[in-house]
Formats: structure tokens, sequence, C-alpha cells
């Protein structure tokens, strides 16, 4: 009852998320940042390693000891009159670049990434739910609670939003809030699990790079940061399983009695609120049949591996041979920089990470383009279909409770 109430209450103020006011502010934030880098980055001096036969300007020294070749950085070369490699401005670099049919292909490769993510967050929803959801559902449900998530912070994330969409639906609210807990500790899991699996595969000396761009968030080190997160993470993702699968009453009663404090007395009440869905989450998750753990869980490798493989296809639209895994790596790594973004889907900081991130592997002016072609494809989609779909969904689902009325 409580959470029946706090959905209710909330309605008007997350019908008020979905304002213009709370597009236009990541949007301008995303541009802007993503406008900044291009500029930066066509002015850039980069170095390009000629075919044989031809003679360059400079030769490469291995200045940092890694025996990788940085071609952005000018420390690792010098004048050389018998040289392998030439300098040009980035913006000559882009200028250059040919679009073959085979980068084309990759990039339509990327947007297919895009629709099998969608395509299978659409099947889990429909699992988890009972198969309650039908596919028209399933895509109006997963499209707004993307666009919930891309309107706030990535640390609050839409998953409150979701309750409310699902419940409008027609799921009652426990199922609904147990489908959306569902739906985080999947997520949670599947970062958990893939974390260790790359970095034996891959090794973690290549995943973290250097840099003190993250400084002014009071972060020292990337591998810190990245440690931390993942550590939390995984004690969160223990205890609420723990909390809902097995103890959701003594969790409960835990809860509400460490908040009696005087200085936690405020948020008492929302320890109530949750206790009560982890009951209800509870009370709806045991008896589920293995067949409904695999297929949700299978869903979410499928989704969150076509997420990751997006930006693998761009960058082979732009160089050839690299090492996919290491990419694949280093963005579970960034997801952990983008998790602790107070922008409103991580938007600046995504475009700043991902610049720190992989110019190790594309010349500045087209790692600018792959960086506006990475957020065109994997988050401002969700604005755009977000906005679209949103007064066709509130017509339906008012019609329905009309109906039920």
């Amino acid at each position: 009852m409580l959470t029946l109430c706090r959905v209710l209450e909330n309605e008007e103020k997350i019908k008020q998320q979905f304002s213009w006011k709370k597009i236009i502010l990541p949007v301008l934030i995303g541009l802007s940042v993503s406008v900044y880098l291009l500029i930066h980055d066509l002015g850039k001096v980069t170095y390009q390693e000629l075919p044989l036969g031809e003679t360059g300007s400079y030769s490469w020294v291995d200045t940092n000891g890694n025996a990788k070749v940085d071609l952005s950085d000018p420390s690792e070369f010098i004048p050389s009159e018998n040289g392998r490699y030439e300098a040009k401005k980035a913006s000559k670099v882009l200028r250059e670049h040919a679009w073959t049919w085979s980068a084309v292909f990759a990039l339509l490769a990327a947007f297919l990434m895009l629709v099998l993510r969608d395509f299978f967050y659409m099947y889990r929803i429909r699992v988890l739910s009972g198969g309650h959801l039908s596919w028209r559902s399933s895509f109006d449900v997963i499209m707004l609670w993307e666009f919930a998530s891309a309107l706030t912070p990535s640390v609050v994330g839409g998953s409150g939003v979701a309750v409310f969409i699902l419940n409008k639906e027609g799921i009652n609210v426990g199922k609904s809030t147990a489908t959306v807990m569902v739906t985080a500790l999947m997520d949670e899991l599947f970062f958990i699990i893939m974390v260790p699996i790359l970095f034996l595969v891959v090794g973690t000396e290549t995943l973290f790079p250097e840099t003190e761009v993250f400084s002014a968030f009071g972060a020292k080190s990337i591998k810190g940061v990245f440690w931390a997160g993942y550590g939390l993470i995984v004690l969160l993702t223990s205890l609420i399983l723990l909390s809902i699968i097995s103890y959701p009453h003594q969790t409960k009663r835990l809860l509400v009695g460490i908040f009696r404090f005087r200085l936690l007395r405020r948020w008492q009440k929302k320890m109530v609120q949750w206790g009560d869905e982890m009951i209800v989450s509870s009370v709806e998750l045991k008896g589920k049949p293995f067949s409904y753990w695999g297929k949700a869980f299978g869903a979410t490798i499928v989704s969150w591996t076509a997420r990751y493989f997006t930006l693998n296809f761009i960058f082979m639209a732009f160089v050839g041979g690299f090492d996919h895994l290491q990419v694949y790596g280093r963005q579970l790594v960034m997801w952990v920089i983008m998790l602790i973004s107070p922008t409103p889907g991580s938007s600046g900081v995504a475009e700043l990470a991902f610049s720190v991130f992989f110019d190790y592997l594309i010349p500045g002016g087209l790692l600018a383009i792959a960086t506006v072609l990475w957020r065109l494809l994997t988050y401002f989609p969700y604005l755009l279909v977000g906005t679209i779909v949103l007064p066709g969904w509130l017509r339906r689902t008012a019609k329905r409770k009309a109906k039920v009325s």
C-alpha cells in the first residue's frame, strides 16, 4: 500500500521529468563537449606510418618503454631523414580519410548492434513480466525507461520511473518493483562476472589509461576509481540479493532500526518504503523456474555485448586491425567512470572519458568524429524516440485506465 501511494504521489513529478527543459540540458552539454573536442582535436599533430617503400620525416622511439607506438604523443617521434612516419595535422588526416564500402558496412553493423541491444531488452522485460507485456508495450517500456535514464544522472538511473511505467502498463506495483529490481541485478551481475573474465584474457596493464583529466572529480587514478566502484557494485549487489531472496523481513527491520538514530531519522520513512518493496519483491520472485532466470540473464548478456560492440564496429570504420577485446575491456572500465557522473545521461563526462580511453587508437579529428557517432548511436536516439513515444503511450495507458474504471 505504501508503495502504491508513493507511485501515485510521484506521477506528476515523473511526468515533469520528461519536460523539454530536462531534454535540452543533456543535449546542450553533450553537443558542447563534442564540439570542443572536435575543434581541439583538429588542431593536434598526429603521426602516420607510411607504406613500405615510402620515406617519412620522423622515426619512432619508445620513450615510455611500453613497446607500443602512440601516434598522438610527439615525444615518441624524432626527426629522421629515413623515417617511417610523417607528421600531419588532424584536420588533414580527416580530409584524407578514405570512406570505403567496408567502413559503411561497419557503421551499418554498429546500427545493427543498437537494434539487437533494444530487441533483447524488450525480450527480457517480456520474460520478467511473465508475458504480460506485448511486443508493442515492451517497446514503449524500454524506450521510456531509456528516455528516463538519459535525463537523469547515471548514479540515479531511471529505475524509479520504470516502476511507474510498468504499473501504468497494468502490472501491479509489487510485480513492477520486482521486475525493475531483477533487471538492475541482472545488469550488475553481467558486469561483475564479465570484468574478471576480460581481465584474465586481456590483462589489466592495457586497460587503464594514465591521465589527470578526472582529477577535478577527486580521482587520483582511473584504476583506483574503477576498483573502488567495482567493489561497491559487488557489495551492493550481494546485499540486495541476500535482502530480496533470503532475508527481506530481517533486512527491513535492520534498516528501520539503523535509521532510528537522530542523524538518520529523516530517511527512516524511505527505509520503511524500501523494506516494503523488498518484501513484496521477494514474494514475487520466490519459486520462479530456472528458465525464467536463464532466459532473462541470457538476454542480458546479448544486450550488453551488443551495446559494447557498437563501439567496436564504429572503430572498424576508421582503423584496420586492433584488439577488439581490449576495446571491450576499456569500455567496462569506462562504464564505472560514467556511472559516477553527476550530469544527465553522463553528458559531457562520457565524451571526455571517450577521448581519454581511446585516443591511442585513432588519430585526433577522427577520434572526435568517432565520439559523436558513438553518442549518436548509444544516447541521443533515446532522447528522440522517447519524445515521440511518450504522448502516444500516455494516451494509450489513459484509455486502458478508463476502461478498467
